[in-house]
């Protein structure tokens, strides 16, 4: 792919939704937790690589720079990547709370960030050609004078989300849902091509996570919706199953919005969120300042500070429908560079207007691209089972291969000793695999270095790195971390298995995360402190009567 001239941000988030498997987030971050035998944060950048973009930045706390770091010039799958090779920044003030939006408020941040940019979680698998939504976001959310001009205010570049239905022929139990409220855009004058996504997109004018619309349904006993959407857009589209992919294509302004608003603090339910209803709700861009940072009159802005960039005098407000505010632009200003090159196409509007933020909506269908976040353990299970079962490129050769398939099924053969069961068609076994004999191992994924003793039979699971299993286990629908040890005769369905931990001989467990308890216990002094508070509270109690 060409390059496009964006950058792209991948956010390395703590991984708290698999408590069995990052404990210690610092060695061993969410980002590296492997899908399918491959490092979680290998699938978003290649995306990156995908779509055109090679300006490439993974953002982590400091405490979990070392970890990454050292993947990044260990793994063979990191190390094997196009050049340029991703850059690693982990800003002073972040930390495992810092929200996706705060960190786009950091100076480093800040500092980094010179383009239009495409934000990514650590935990996107897609399948989806990354240079098509930047095409579709191209056609009906870019500003030309934008992309092809000098970078002077008014701006008129929008935004792109990817959102994904979860309710597929195969769901994941748990699975975290948004809510997205639409509105239609204008169709097209010419018919579109069969494979281009410009079907699929529509304006957002509402969204939220599922756990913030109930928790507004319970105030409110109810959604309220506001007249002012109706009016503005009379066909809304209301989804519930949907998922918010945290993949963002986002103007350099939106830097300037975000530092304006302290308040917020996520980009998908504060940024995203606000920026939709600023479109529509009568006087809200003017109190989020957001006609300030269209203008290029915002404190952060630099533009304010280069030649000619004192922002265009406007009496509008900026407040209509992107219906209608996006398709005109009222009277022209010319500025000099442009006379002489006589370029009309990239003459800006004198009147400055909230540019559009658009929804991509996946298709669910059974040959829809896999597009999927991977942020608990059962997603994690599911994907990488999935992931497992595309044919290899030694079967299909590379022209009919799927982006995600492996070299080979089994990558070391002679590890495998006769008589054993293993159903290639939808396992993956990694390098220096060692199985013996009288073994059935089924749908799973075997990371590199496991040991799997003798009658040892595999359903479903999941083993990363380094793990052993015992002679004559049974193990179903199984996570095992990095280096643990399975007893011999154990029988496990449905666990998570901690990293380096040691499961007894013949234990048998159903339903259960197995973590050691090396850590956890309190000392004596906190001990004392939750005694006393227990204390204090009983004496409130009967204070209270």
């Amino acid at each position: 792919m060409p390059a496009t001239g964006l950058q792209a941000l991948i956010l390395c988030g703590p991984g708290s939704s698999f408590p069995t498997f990052t404990s210690n987030p610092d060695e061993n971050p969410k980002a590296l937790l492997p899908i399918a035998n491959r490092p979680m944060v290998w699938y978003p950048i290649d995306f990156c690589y995908r779509t055109g973009v090679t300006n490439i930045t993974l953002v982590c706390p400091p405490s979990a720079a070392d970890a990454l770091t050292t993947a990044l010039n260990t793994n063979p799958f990191l190390t094997g990547l196009p050049h340029p090779h991703p850059d690693l920044v982990a800003p002073h003030g972040l930390d495992q709370n810092t929200g996706t939006a705060e960190i786009l408020r950091l100076p480093e941040i800040r500092e980094l960030v010179t383009s239009d940019f495409v934000v990514l979680p650590c935990d996107l698998v897609c399948e989806l050609g990354g240079d098509r939504l930047l095409q579709a976001w191209m056609v009906k959310a870019a500003s030309l004078p934008d992309l092809l001009g000098d970078g002077e205010p008014p701006y008129g570049n929008g935004g792109l989300g990817v959102w994904y239905e979860t309710k597929t022929a195969s769901p994941v139990k748990g699975e975290e849902t948004d809510l997205i409220i639409t509105a239609p855009l204008p169709s097209p004058a010419v018919p579109t091509s069969k494979d281009s996504l410009l079907p699929h997109l529509s304006y957002v004018t509402y969204s939220m996570p599922k756990d913030s619309l109930d928790d507004l349904m319970d105030q409110k006993k109810g959604l309220p919706i506001r007249h002012g959407l109706l009016r503005s857009h009379p066909k809304l589209r209301m989804l519930t199953t949907h998922r918010d992919a945290h993949i963002y294509i986002l103007p350099k302004w939106i830097l300037d919005f975000i530092q304006e608003n302290e308040r917020l603090e996520t980009i998908g339910e504060d940024v995203i969120g606000w920026w939709a209803k600023a479109n529509w709700e009568t006087g809200l861009s003017e109190k989020l300042g957001l006609k300030k940072v269209i203008d290029g009159c915002s404190e952060g802005s630099e533009t304010n500070k280069s030649a000619g960039g004192d922002g265009a005098s406007t009496e509008h407000s900026g407040l209509d429908s992107p219906v209608r505010s996006h398709e005109h632009f009222g009277s022209p200003t010319v500025t000099s560079a442009q006379k002489r090159r006589g370029d009309g196409l990239l003459v800006k509007s004198k009147l400055s207007t909230v540019p559009p933020i658009l929804a991509y909506i996946h298709p669910s269908h059974a040959d829809a691209p896999l597009l999927r976040r991977v942020d608990t353990a059962q997603l994690l299970l599911s994907v990488s089972l999935q992931l497992a079962k595309l044919p290899s490129l030694e079967e299909t050769g590379p022209d009919t291969a799927s982006l995600f398939a492996h070299s080979k099924k089994v990558a070391y053969p002679e590890g495998i000793k006769p008589r054993t069961t293993i159903t290639r068609q939808d396992c993956l076994i990694a390098d220096n695999v060692m199985v013996e004999e009288k073994t059935s191992i089924k749908e799973s994924v075997v990371g590199a270095n496991c040991q799997i003793k003798e009658g040892a039979k595999l359903f479903q699971c999941l083993l990363m790195d380094g793990v052993v299993v015992g002679k004559g286990c049974k193990l179903t629908r199984c996570i095992l971390g990095k280096r643990s040890e399975i007893g011999e005769g154990s029988t496990l369905t449905d666990c998570e298995v901690q990293e380096n931990l040691l499961v007894e001989p013949r234990t048998e467990d159903k339903d259960s995360k197995l973590m050691s308890s090396s850590g956890l216990e309190a000392s004596e002094q906190e001990m004392r402190e939750a005694l006393e508070d227990i204390d204090e509270g009983d004496g409130d109690n009967d204070l209270l009567g």
